[in-house]
């Protein structure tokens, strides 16, 4: 049998564009999808006999529009397309196709069906299911295994984020600047939000989801195709990828944590650090701060540190203030407490989280960090209550057994005292 497995990256590279072309044509989300899939059918067959063609993009573009017209002249009992082989010549048609194909094109296009998948009206799970299906073209299965949802309630997701779509008229016509600019900003969001589905999962459930965050970074990728010059895409990617580069050494076998300070740093990937630290320094050079560049100048501090006791904390420290003042939350300023608690020591931090306590009443990692500072100053009682309350909150099993090591190590210091079941 002829080996075809060429033909599936070909499909996956053309997917986006092709879709979004369809889309401009059809003004239809579901007919767009349906006519690239018939598009992919006749490649399979088409293709390991003659060979790929000159733009499988533009190929794949045309024949998807033609099967799609062929279809609604079915439905209107008209006159059929002509046969496959009259069909798959389409010496200067395919190119004529290509030559409109040209960058604008392309961007718009992108953009649009970025945009679409990002639609206000649609809450962030749909955005994200949305966009995964229908720009990264993984199946229904494959997006609910990753979300840990039945295939039926994906379906029904997707489904409904469709009908929004359909029922707030999204325009069809190439976005504006003004518009770009805007929108530009919840596309990345979208992307980075992608990538903590994937990035944030623990102990059995991690292996599952570390296709969201190879999904994100080839959407971060695509994006900075389009805008090869914003030095927030550059930033957006780079930090993906200097995450992601530590993802063999974030858990043992057993799927419980690795703190960033005990990991393995032979384990992480070299090349990924490489593209990132390559990615924050050209992003730096345009002078154009944003928040997705400080997380990755934070990210390659650590990357940068060939052993945990060689990092910068206080750089870190002082590139969180940064982010804090240009993206205010309790949860950055948490992480900018620990950073000070690696460059001051523990009381300067416990000071700066105090005040927090309201605001974070439900976060697991608040009172884990608590504790962890408390039990340094030797305020074992208090440390306890904090790493109690963490465990209550723990969002897996594999969080909740890292803080019983800490409790455990109170129960041995403090004979008579027994730790959290």
């Amino acid at each position: 049998m002829t080996d075809i497995s060429w033909i599936d990256p070909l499909l996956a590279a053309a997917r986006p564009q092709a879709v979004a072309a369809l889309l401009r044509y059809f003004r239809d989300l579901d007919m767009a999808e349906e006519a690239f899939q018939d598009a992919c059918l006749r490649a399979l067959t088409n293709w390991p006999k003659n060979g790929p063609p000159r733009d499988p993009t533009a190929w794949l573009i045309f024949v998807g529009r033609n099967a799609a017209i062929d279809a609604v002249r079915k439905r209107s009992k008209q006159q059929p397309l002509p046969d496959e082989e009259h069909l798959s010549d389409l010496s200067d048609a395919e190119a004529a196709i290509a030559e409109r194909l040209d960058g604008a094109d392309y961007r718009d296009d992108i953009l649009r069906l970025l945009f679409i998948c990002c639609h206000p009206d649609l809450p962030a799970t749909q955005q994200i299911a949305l966009a995964l299906r229908i720009v990264s073209g993984l199946s229904v299965r494959q997006i609910a295994r990753a979300f840990l949802v039945g295939e039926s309630a994906m379906e029904q997701r997707i489904t409904r984020a469709k009908a929004k779509v359909a029922a707030a008229a999204v325009p069809f016509e190439a976005p504006g600047p003004v518009e770009r600019a805007e929108r530009l900003g919840s596309v990345a969001a979208m992307v980075y939000l992608v990538f903590n589905e994937g990035y944030s999962a623990s102990g059995g459930d991690a292996s599952m989801r570390v296709p969201l965050c190879d999904e994100a970074i080839r959407l971060a990728r695509l994006l900075l195709r389009l805008f090869p010059a914003e030095p927030e895409i550059m930033g957006l990617t780079a930090l993906l990828l200097l995450q992601h580069a530590r993802s063999q050494a974030r858990f043992e076998a057993d799927g419980s944590v690795i703190l960033l300070e005990d990991q393995d740093r032979s384990k992480w990937s070299a090349k990924m650090i490489a593209e990132g630290l390559a990615l924050v320094d050209k992003a730096i050079r345009h002078r154009q701060p944003g928040a997705y560049q400080v997380q990755a100048a934070i990210a390659a501090l650590h990357a940068r540190a060939t052993r945990a006791e060689d990092t910068d904390w206080k750089q870190i420290a002082f590139l969180y203030g940064a982010l804090e003042a240009m993206q205010p939350s309790p949860v950055i300023t948490l992480n900018r407490a620990v950073a000070v608690s690696k460059a001051d020591g523990p009381e300067a931090a416990l000071v700066m989280i105090e005040p927090l306590g309201d605001k974070l009443s439900g976060y697991f990692h608040y009172f884990g960090v608590r504790g962890a500072l408390l039990l340094q100053l030797g305020r074992n009682d208090e440390a306890r209550d904090a790493f109690c309350k963490a465990i209550s909150l723990a969002n897996s099993p594999a969080e909740a057994a890292h803080i019983r090591l800490h409790l455990d190590r109170l129960s041995e210091a403090t004979p008579g005292r027994k730790s959290a079941s």
